[in-house]
C-alpha cells in the first residue's frame, strides 16, 4: 500500500510538472529569434528524455515533440503515461483514498484521455495544460481536505515533497548546459529570458516577481528556487517539509530508521551551503549531487518502510 500511495503522487506531481515545462518550451519557442528546435532541446533534455527521443524520432521538430511529450505511451514521461500510472496507483489503494480523491484522480485521467484521442489538443495546447494543471491542483486540494493526518497521508506527501525537489533541482541543471547558446550570454538580455524560462517551468514567476520585482538575476533565482523556504517549490522547503512528515513516521511508528538521519543530513546540506558559494563552486555539480542524494533518499524510504515486501 505505502508503495502505491508513494508512487502515485509521484506520477502526479512529474505529471503537472512536465506539463508545465512544455507550456514554457512552447511559449518560448514562440516568442524567440532562436530556432525552435533548442527549446525542445531543453524540455527533453529537463525530463531525461532527450536520448529516447532521439533515438525514436532521429530529430527536434515541434510536431513528433509534442506527441512524444503529451500522448506517446512509449514514452514513460508522457503526461498521458504518468497520468495514466498515477491512475493505476490510486486503483491499487483505493481503499486507503477518500471517495474525492480517487473521483478527482479518475476524472482527471478520463478528461485527458478524452482530450487526447485526436490531434485537436495541438491548436489550444496552453488550455489543454492549464487543465491538467487545474486537475492536478483538485486532487491535491482533496487530499488537503479530506484524508486523515495518518500514515497514509504521510507516503503521500513523501512522494509529492521528493519529486516536486527533483524537479526544480533538474530545471534549474538544464539551464546552464542546454538553454545557453554559449557562454558569450550569460548576463545578457537573452540569459534573463532563459532564467525567466526557469522561474515559469518552476511555478515560480509569479512569486518572484511579487518579491523581486523585475530585477531578474542568476544568484537571486538560484537561491529562491533552493533555499527560500517561502517558496512551496524550492528544494529547502521540500526538504523541510520532508523532514516534518517522517517526525510524524517516527511518532506513529515509534521508530526512526535510516531513512530520517538521511533526509536531516541533506536538508542541512542544503540550508547551510550559501547561495553564492553554490555558483562560485558549481551549480551544476551541486545540483547533480543533489539529485542523486534525493533517489538515494526515495530509495532508503521505499527500503526502510517496506515497501516491497
Amino acid at each position: 500500500m505505502a508503495s502505491g500511495l508513494f508512487w502515485m503522487m509521484r506520477h502526479l506531481e512529474r505529471c503537472e510538472n512536465t506539463a508545465r515545462l512544455v507550456e514554457a518550451g512552447y511559449r518560448m519557442s514562440l516568442t524567440r529569434s532562436r530556432k525552435q528546435e533548442s527549446e525542445w532541446v531543453s524540455v527533453l533534455s529537463t525530463v531525461g528524455s532527450r536520448e529516447a527521443y532521439l533515438a525514436k524520432h532521429g530529430s527536434v521538430h515541434f510536431d513528433t515533440v509534442i506527441e512524444f511529450m503529451m500522448v506517446d505511451r512509449d514514452n514513460p514521461v508522457s503526461l498521458l503515461s504518468l497520468l495514466m500510472a498515477a491512475r493505476e496507483n490510486a486503483r491499487m489503494t483505493r481503499t486507503s483514498l477518500t471517495k474525492d480523491v480517487w473521483e478527482g484522480m479518475n476524472e482527471a485521467w478520463l478528461s485527458l484521455h478524452e482530450k487526447l484521442k485526436t490531434q485537436d489538443y495541438k491548436e489550444d495546447l496552453p488550455g489543454l495544460i492549464a487543465d491538467i494543471c487545474r486537475n492536478t491542483a483538485h486532487i491535491r486540494g482533496a487530499i488537503n481536505g479530506t484524508m486523515l493526518r495518518t500514515d497514509i497521508y504521510r507516503f503521500l506527501q513523501l512522494g509529492l515533497l521528493i519529486e516536486r525537489a527533483d524537479n526544480t533541482a533538474r530545471i534549474l541543471d538544464t539551464k546552464y548546459y542546454v538553454l545557453l547558446p554559449s557562454s558569450a550570454s550569460v548576463g545578457s538580455s537573452l540569459d534573463n529570458v532563459q532564467w525567466e524560462m526557469i522561474l515559469r517551468s518552476a511555478s515560480a514567476a509569479s512569486s518572484f516577481s511579487w518579491l523581486y520585482g523585475g530585477e531578474v538575476g542568476s544568484a537571486r533565482i538560484v537561491d529562491f528556487l533552493i533555499q527560500d523556504l517561502r517558496l512551496p517549490r524550492s528544494i529547502a522547503y521540500c526538504y523541510g517539509e520532508i523532514t516534518n512528515v517522517l517526525s510524524e513516521l517516527e511518532k506513529e511508528y515509534g521508530a526512526c530508521p535510516p531513512a530520517h538521519d538521511l533526509a536531516a543530513a541533506h536538508a542541512a546540506l542544503i540550508t547551510q551551503t550559501p547561495s553564492q558559494m553554490i555558483i562560485e563552486t558549481g551549480l551544476h555539480e551541486f545540483l547533480v549531487d543533489f539529485i542523486a542524494r534525493n533517489s538515494q533518499l526515495s530509495a532508503a524510504i521505499e527500503r526502510d518502510y517496506r515497501f516491497y515486501a
